[in-house]
């Protein structure tokens, strides 16, 4: 055989070697590729979607709604490198009237139920104007020669939340003025469930204005909708609406929250469990504010040792200046290592009014049934009945809500 042929065999041998090795490689790839799906694509903001409100905005004068989740991300994929949607428009020489600001302030930093004041910005110097107070609703003469309102507010996807109660009182003004409002969309991270009892009209308050579920499994983009759609607000107006919608959003997409989207909720854990332990601050029980663990924790001091081992001090902190049961030694449970919920959980609830030494004092009724959105929740607890059994009293009116809540979807 001539040193000619042997070459060529050489070749073929290493040539299919490689291809073999190849297609073994390839073959391997694909097997991880479906063991470990692809990362599924960022999350895009509203906010950060220029192209498809900034043409709405020049030229004109506008009024923000915001607080300090406002914010663009400078990097799509990061979340620690952001610019508050003020200051970004502001760049861009878009003219910025007047700020909204609903409770927690501006920047986010005051207490839960402070009463924030009118100000001015220190950094941008803008007129900050209060809608937590005695002001809850943008006035006409607030409104004066404003063209457009932009409202950008992380929500929690939770019905007592009060941003939705801001949210519906600026759509209502807009409405009444001839004003547009653009929202902002962002995502829920409590989206991927719908769960409690439907707000009941007597129950109407700033902690909860329409009949919804306690979770209701919206963005605060489609809840807008909601309220213009079904005509909730007053004498049915509906206001000029545009959603700018997320990118890459379906309601069970898993969100981590860039930033506390208010004082007392430090964290996804907190964000999770605030659902479920939110209508203890309508009770002798606290919640953890004034630690470093709010809604992550429970406790009283009328809570039986023996049963409840974990215990806390409730301190003034940042975002909480006096907190319930301050100074006292509360006995209780600590939630932070549980499983994320997909519903609500109430056991917590109703064990503690069931091993409380203080059954008479353990309920505010009044702050207790408003965020519960009926006296039923209340009554039930104090009737014995086990939480399946009051879970099974609102489950019609869930498919009713249901019903409604689909009409104004925007993602799956």
């Amino acid at each position: 055989m001539s040193c000619k042929q042997l070459s060529k065999g050489f070749i073929l041998i290493s040539t299919l070697f490689f291809y073999f090795l190849t297609l073994g490689c390839n073959q391997a790839l694909y097997n991880a590729q479906k063991a470990a799906p692809d990362e599924k694509p960022n999350i895009i903001v509203g906010a950060n979607q220029f192209d498809k409100y900034i043409a709405l905005l020049k030229g004109k004068n506008i009024a923000i709604v915001a607080n300090n989740t406002s914010v663009i991300f400078k990097n799509g994929k990061s979340k620690s490198n952001y610019q508050h949607l003020v200051d970004s428009l502001l760049s861009l020489k878009i003219n910025i009237a007047k700020v909204f600001a609903p409770e927690h302030g501006f920047r986010g930093v005051a207490d839960a139920g402070e009463i924030i004041i009118n100000s001015k910005d220190e950094k941008t110097g803008v007129s900050v104007v209060s809608l937590y107070g005695e002001n809850v609703k943008p006035s006409p003469s607030n409104l004066e020669n404003i063209d457009v309102v932009v409202f950008d507010i992380q929500d929690v996807g939770v019905r007592f939340y009060t941003y939705l109660s801001t949210l519906h009182y600026v759509m209502e003004a807009c409405a009444e003025n001839g004003i547009p409002v653009i929202v902002l969309d962002r995502p829920n991270p409590n989206g991927h469930y719908i769960d409690g009892p439907v707000l009941e009209e007597k129950y109407k308050s700033f902690v909860g204005l329409h009949p919804v579920p306690i979770v209701y499994g919206m963005t605060i983009g489609e809840y807008a909708k909601m309220i213009n759609g079904e005509k909730w607000l007053k004498n049915g107006v509906q206001c000029d609406l545009t959603v700018i919608p997320l990118k890459n959003y379906t309601h069970n997409a898993t969100y981590s929250l860039p930033l506390r989207p208010s004082p007392n909720l430090p964290n996804d854990k907190s964000i999770n469990l605030y659902a479920s332990l939110c209508l203890f601050e309508g009770t002798n029980v606290s919640c953890g504010r004034g630690t470093e663990m709010q809604f992550q924790i429970f406790g009283s001091p009328y809570l039986p040792k023996d049963s409840y081992n974990f215990t806390f001090t409730p301190q003034p902190n940042y975002g909480s200046k006096t907190p319930k049961n301050m100074n006292q030694e509360n006995y209780g449970l600590d939630l932070s290592k549980t499983e994320n919920l997909s519903s609500l959980n109430f056991t917590w609830l109703i064990d503690a009014y069931n091993s409380s030494a203080q059954k008479e004092k353990f309920f505010n009724e009044e702050s207790f049934n408003k965020l519960a959105g009926t006296i039923k929740l209340k009554e039930q607890i104090e009737q014995g009945l086990t939480f399946e059994e009051i879970k099974a009293t609102w489950q019609q009116d869930l498919i009713t809500f249901k019903k409604v809540r689909e009409k104004y979807l925007i993602y799956q």
